[in-house]
């Protein structure tokens, strides 16, 4: 039996190649990279619902007192001192579980790449396995990368506060509007370099994983891999995720339009005067339907750029390591030279 060909042809890849190679591993992938990602955001909810469980156990009467309240009347302080810290502290284990479901995701997306790039079927099982292995590399990259990019923009922020601060302690009538001033140039002026270096190490993700390279590794072998193709990338890289903020929007337009409909039907039943909780519960159902639309939306945003990127990654190295023949070879199929 011939081996099945793989997503790409392995050559040089134009940009029909490696959109088409992204839905080609949607389609032929997408029980793997969709049950993965359901699994790591399914897992990041459960995190949440129970941080919030035990959140609500240890602020239950503050909790009640507050949504007893008319809308004439103000909460204690201490009742709302609480509350904030205990859904405050929900909200920080919800970001950290949300970075982490998202790691995984960018992770397995090469991890499933290495595989359908050479047109070799996987499991859910196997996927799951290499990528939770290299994933604390991968949020290590990420994290550098970002702490990279925002430097330039964080020097320019740090300039604008101390120059507010000296303008603040004068009766310079025209201070603010000049600190306002400062502090937008700065941020246009520091915005392209952190572009560049956010482009400049977009593949080593995908280096991180392909080469289990660590994260200082994959920065540098990502840094090599766009020199000379910089603009290219950022193009393709800026289309790729315009297409998934069109089909999230396009997944999240029905749940949208049910939240609203389930929001009116709730509201109708509200008194002149309702307290915080009733208007909570009519309002539960549009939240509910809005959260499930955006976890459904979230898993194709939190896909598609990442599956161009790793493609982009595999088409520097035909390109300037000669690695279309070795593909070719570990495939089993002739090598293709496409202009």
């Amino acid at each position: 039996m011939p081996p099945k060909p793989g997503v790409i042809p392995l050559g040089p890849l134009r940009i029909g190649d490696l959109m088409g190679g992204a839905f080609a591993t949607l389609g032929r992938y997408g029980k793997q990279l969709f049950g993965v990602g359901a699994a790591a955001y399914g897992g990041a909810l459960a995190v949440v619902l129970v941080a919030a469980a035990v959140a609500y156990s240890a602020v239950a009467d503050q909790l009640d007192r507050v949504l007893s309240l008319t809308s004439h009347e103000d909460p204690r302080s201490e009742d709302v001192v609480a509350l904030v810290v205990a859904f405050g502290s929900v909200g920080l284990v919800g970001l950290i579980a949300v970075v982490i479901s998202t790691a995984m995701i960018y992770t397995a997306v090469p991890v499933v790449l290495q595989e359908a790039v050479l047109g070799r079927p996987t499991t859910f099982s196997a996927v799951w396995r290499r990528a939770w292995g290299r994933m604390p590399a991968v949020i290590g990259t990420v994290v550098l990368t970002w702490l990279i990019a925002m430097v330039p923009v964080l020097l320019a922020w740090t300039g604008f506060i101390a120059v507010m601060i000296a303008a603040l302690g004068t009766d310079g009538g025209g201070g603010p509007i000049a600190v306002l001033l400062i502090g937008a140039l700065g941020t246009l002026a520091t915005a392209p370099l952190a572009l560049w270096l956010w482009v400049k190490f977009a593949l080593a993700p995908s280096a991180v994983v392909f080469e289990n390279q660590g994260p200082i590794g994959a920065m540098r072998r990502s840094s090599r891999l766009v020199r000379g193709d910089w603009w290219r990338i950022l193009g393709i890289t800026l289309l790729a995720s315009a297409i998934a903020g069109v089909t999230s929007y396009l997944i999240q337009m029905p749940f949208s339009l049910l939240g609203l409909f389930t929001g009116v039907l709730g509201s109708a039943n509200l008194g002149e005067d309702p307290n915080t909780a009733s208007i909570i519960a009519a309002m539960s159902g549009y939240a509910l339907s809005m959260l499930v639309g955006q976890l459904v939306a979230q898993l194709i945003v939190a896909t598609f750029p990442p599956l161009v990127t790793g493609l982009l990654y595999v088409d520097r190295r035909i390109r300037t390591e000669n690695l279309g023949p070795v593909l070719a070879e570990a495939a089993a199929v002739p090598p293709q030279y496409t202009a």
